[in-house]
């Protein structure tokens, strides 16, 4: 009986220190297995993202966004200028951010529609003048 006794307390002490020390150790991260290395996420209070399709040769009037924006050609063709720089051409898969209160606009190439996500990090957008077609089309004004 008294073997019983003391293998049942052995037992209770046992699962009782395996409980307590359980406790003890910090909660598994569980974005760990996600990652390798320092990673945190960032906050993303006001962004917001929408897609919009532009036909060929349809285009944005100038404008900035206060905190930036980026934007991500899902298909077709873009054409995207920064005010005073050239504009570039991009096709799907590739990206442009334009950063806070930079003047620019966007749409489609004179040939090829676009679907582009936009992504906005906040902030009311400042319109200002069309886009006249010398500038669509690259020549000074």
């Amino acid at each position: 009986m008294q073997r019983i006794l003391l293998a049942s307390s052995l037992f209770v002490l046992f699962a009782g220190s395996a409980v307590w020390m359980s406790a003890q150790q910090p909660a598994a991260d569980p974005e760990a297995s996600r990652f390798t290395g320092q990673t945190a996420p960032l906050d993303a209070g006001g962004a917001a993202a929408g897609r919009r399709r532009f036909e060929p040769g349809a285009r944005t009037a100038w404008h900035s966004h206060p905190r930036g924006q980026l934007l991500f050609v899902q298909e077709g063709r873009a054409r995207i200028q920064k005010k005073g720089q050239p504009f570039k051409d991009f096709g799907p898969g590739e990206s442009d951010f334009t950063g806070p209160d930079i003047v620019h606009w966007h749409g489609a190439t004179p040939t090829s529609p676009l679907v582009h996500v936009a992504v906005g990090f906040g902030g009311e957008t400042k319109w200002l003048d069309k886009v006249t077609d010398d500038e669509y089309a690259g020549r000074s004004k």
